[in-house]
């Protein structure tokens, strides 16, 4: 008996998921690496208390923000990066590095001046619910110590997104990895080694996990930016790279049109994602310690359908910028049934074994209890989650990036962020059915998403307008 063809058209053949593995495997293991090595910077953190982990959690939300806006930066320009790569055209592609150099370092100085006048006042945003006020505010102390040290790393922070996220899209994604693996075990030895202070270091506690990170940092920009440079043979765009310091008015003008939106787009959505933590944390700084923990376990989970949808952004654009359309489309359909598929069983696992990991953290038994249930929470819409990630990269490969501004940030500006504050300040709904309730609002995402995607409003060679 035949397979039914709608499953036909969702399962790929055997070369099909060899190339996605390929692609997707070397950024799942340094995704995972590194948010294995955060979980372990999580819970030794925690070790020292809940406060300082509360602190520590609020500094790392607000950095969140500037990483998103330095990710949508180099997202902006990589969508030409892929195509111009599946073309053939290097020149294109160290055109496009050269500006996201340029639009990277401007944010940097942005993102560095608002910190240090206001980082104190950010904090202490969270910090204003239910709670001891001794407690509350050692956790803003912590919290401003760790975010002013952090603003020491953000330079070497832009430099590797601007280079790993090329050599990326141009089909090198192992040495990447191997950048991050160093990276996070050198941040977790530092961890050790500063936060409880080993081998005669003072024992920092908070500050000494800032400091292991603005080293490990520096140590992936120097290994990513020198392999670069080294293998001008390889990577072809670093040839031309710094040989002019122009970037093309016609591509500068594209990359606005189609990539502003998306830049714009990750600012918000890193402001929407915060605002939804300051209203979680209405219901008071245990909330904060446990949606911190949560956060953490789940992000280890999510490096599946995060690398899947950063494949899509890499094949199919290079299949769009080599103008084999239908190609692209069997192959983003094949991509979204993987990316849902394997998120549904890394969510019922994850689902099963959740009250297990608030276990190692050294916090209250309520903390504990909070977090297992929010786990489970984000375990139920893990394979929407997949989905909504896959329709999100393939709409925005296609230069869709107006579409995926109304998708994603504006969605979480206008509705998730109002439903989440008036059922935060305005109701007595407790924490777990209020998280659920915010959560829930991304099915309608999804609804539309699949619409978008099946309309193949997506489907488009966006270089040509460059040249």
């Amino acid at each position: 008996m035949s397979k039914p063809s709608v499953f036909k058209n969702l399962i790929g053949d055997r070369t099909f998921y060899k190339h996605v593995l390929a692609v997707a495997l070397p950024i799942m293991i340094q995704n995972g690496i590194t948010n294995f090595v955060s979980l372990l910077d999580n819970i030794m953190v925690g070790r020292v208390g809940t406060t300082e982990m509360t602190g520590v959690a609020i500094a790392n939300q607000l950095i969140f923000v500037f990483n998103l806006c330095i990710f949508g930066c180099v997202s902006a320009s990589g969508i030409f990066t892929a195509q111009f790569y599946g073309s053939g055209d290097h020149k294109g592609v160290a055109d496009t590095m050269r500006f996201k150099l340029y639009s990277g370092l401007v944010l940097l100085a942005c993102g560095v001046g608002i910190f240090a006048v206001f980082g104190k006042p950010l904090v202490n945003l969270y910090l204003l619910g239910e709670g001891s006020a001794a407690d509350a505010m050692q956790s803003l102390t912590c919290g401003t110590q760790y975010l002013y040290i952090m603003l020491i790393g953000l330079l070497p922070f832009v430099l590797v997104q601007c280079y790993a996220g090329t050599l990326r899209e141009t089909g090198e994604t192992f040495v990447p990895m191997v950048a991050g693996i160093i990276a996070v075990l050198v941040n977790l030895l530092f961890n050790w080694i500063l936060i409880f202070g080993k081998f005669g270091a003072p024992a920092l506690g908070a500050a000494g996990a800032a400091i292991a990170t603005v080293i490990s940092r520096y140590v992936e920009a120097v290994i990513v930016i020198a392999w670069t440079h080294l293998h001008k043979a390889k990577n072809l765009f670093a040839v031309s790279l710094f040989q002019t310091s122009k970037v093309p008015f016609k591509l500068v003008r594209s990359i606005i049109l189609k990539g502003m939106p998306l830049m714009v787009n990750e600012l918000f959505w890193a402001i929407g994602v915060a605002a939804l933590a300051q209203c979680y944390s209405f219901r008071g700084q245990h909330v904060v310690a446990a949606v911190n923990i949560s956060s953490t376990i789940s992000n280890l989970f999510n490096v599946v359908h995060l690398a899947l949808g950063s494949s899509v952004s890499i094949i199919i654009g290079q299949l769009l910028g080599a103008g084999k359309m239908e190609e692209a489309v069997d192959r983003d359909r094949k991509l979204i049934a993987f990316s849902c598929g394997c998120c549904f069983v890394i969510g019922a696992v994850m689902f099963v074994i959740a009250p297990l990991f608030p276990q190692i953290y050294n916090t209250t038994d309520d903390v504990r209890t909070l977090a297992a249930q929010i786990i489970r929470i984000l375990a139920v819409y893990m394979p929407f989650g997949a989905f909504l990630h896959a329709s999100y990269f393939t709409l925005r490969t296609g230069g869709k990036t107006i579409v995926t501004f109304l998708f994603d940030s504006v969605f979480i500006c206008c509705i998730s962020f109002p439903a989440a504050y008036l059922l935060s300040h305005m109701t007595a709904l407790p924490i777990v059915p209020l998280y659920a309730a915010v959560q829930s609002l991304d099915l309608i995402k999804c609804v539309i998403g699949f619409i978008l995607v099946k309309k193949r409003v997506w489907v488009n060679n966006i270089i040509g307008a460059t040249k």
